[in-house]
């Protein structure tokens, strides 16, 4: 196992693997918001933008659900995201949806968990 390639073990990662799963979390952003995560195994920055992230998050998954892509194995997934999300590609990046629309979305060091935590609680 390779540095960039840490355990997703200890966070509460839900893998988003299909495109199909893609469009059912978009659709269960009307319930509650999703977070995705786009995450690049390859790249230094991008593990350690991961690493602060689940070091600093506090919201439990049934508030809302934290979605992990691994761009690299699943680009057309990544590419797709983009489209449904009218955000431009970045990795590492974090996107938070509600009601089928980016209610936050930011990448690299501007991810920030308190930022998010703010716009959850304060809707």
């Amino acid at each position: 196992m390779g540095f960039f390639t840490s355990s997703k073990s200890k966070f509460p990662w839900i893998d988003l693997t299909s495109s199909e799963q893609l469009h059912q979390i978009i659709q269960e952003s009307n319930e509650h918001p999703v977070l995705l995560f786009k995450h690049s195994t390859r790249c230094s920055i991008s593990s350690m933008a991961k690493s602060r992230f689940e070091s600093n998050w506090k919201v439990t998954n049934d508030v809302c659900p934290t979605y992990y892509l691994d761009l690299i194995a699943l680009r057309p997934i990544s590419a797709e995201i983009s489209e449904l999300t009218n955000v431009e590609h970045q990795s590492p990046q974090a996107i938070v949806v509600k009601n089928g629309k980016v209610i936050y979305h930011a990448s690299h060091n501007g991810i920030d968990t308190k930022e998010i935590e703010k716009l959850l609680t304060s809707n």
